[in-house]
């Protein structure tokens, strides 16, 4: 059965202890952790709180850059991204979110080549930890210094010539909602697709993020998930929502919204 999780980037100004105390409370029984809030925390502490309030983590987030765009070597970013892997596997996680970094100077098929590479070398320990690596693909508006994969046909390639089981896709409504022909290419990539990123917008993204609450944007959310069951998907729906009208919210009131309205697309209620 599909579950929901909550993501700490939507509840950006939040402490980790915060969102933990605060997902619990509001039912949520499951969320997405940023690797920055628990490192401020202290990840034994955060382990620690999240068995106390019985808070599962769907994926941690996130890993990547390898092609620079930060500064780092590519090295530095695939040890990260290894760091990255046994956070994930020390939280039982079920993924770890992947970002390849922008182009940042490269030609496309040199990118595409690092990305390639430093894929290569983390599917081993992925696999013998147990942990999906979600590679997640961006709106080209908004993509910027995250990514240069901008479409779901250019991750799946990179998926489809890599062959590791435990490779896969972030899936996420607010970048592809909008496009056409979106709901037959969901079906045939359900089986790859390790996390579903569920975000609503009033318009296609631009060079900022603005997501909107849950049902409250046109992306056929509905007939997006639907798509989703009949392709097989059955993992997390993890609630990410970014941008100008989400940070100004009540936090808490977000959080009720957000569980009512998940429930509803999942038909849970």
């Amino acid at each position: 059965m599909a579950r929901i999780s909550m993501n700490e980037m939507t509840t950006y100004r939040w402490t980790f202890e915060e969102d933990v105390v605060n997902y619990a409370a509001c039912g949520f029984s499951a969320l997405s952790v940023w690797r920055q809030k628990l490192s401020d925390f202290g990840e034994e502490r955060g382990e620690d709180l999240l068995a106390e309030h019985r808070m599962k983590v769907a994926s941690v987030l996130w890993a990547g850059g390898f092609t620079g765009m930060d500064g780092r070597s590519y090295r530095e970013s695939v040890d990260d991204a290894r760091d990255g892997l046994r956070l994930a596997a020390d939280l039982n996680a079920e993924s770890l979110v992947i970002y390849s970094g922008s182009r940042a100077g490269h030609t496309y098929n040199h990118a595409r080549r690092i990305l390639r590479a430093a894929l290569g070398e983390l599917c081993p320990l992925a696999e013998d930890l147990g942990v999906d690596l979600a590679l997640e693909p961006m709106h080209v508006n908004c993509a910027g210094e995250w990514t240069f994969l901008t479409s779901l046909s250019d991750a799946a390639s990179l998926l489809a010539e890599l062959d590791c089981p435990r490779l896969r896709l972030l899936f996420d409504t607010y970048h592809f909602g909008h496009d056409p022909g979106l709901l037959e290419k969901l079906e045939e990539l359900a089986p790859r697709i390790a996390l579903v990123h569920l975000g609503d917008g009033k318009a296609p993204p631009g060079d900022e993020q603005n997501r909107c609450r849950l049902g409250q944007g046109s992306i056929p959310l509905q007939a997006i998930v639907d798509a989703l069951r009949r392709g097989g998907y059955d993992g997390y729906y993890d609630v990410e929502l970014i941008g100008e009208e989400i940070e100004s919210s009540d936090y808490r009131d977000l959080l009720t919204q957000s569980r009512r309205s998940a429930e509803e697309l999942l038909q849970q209620r």
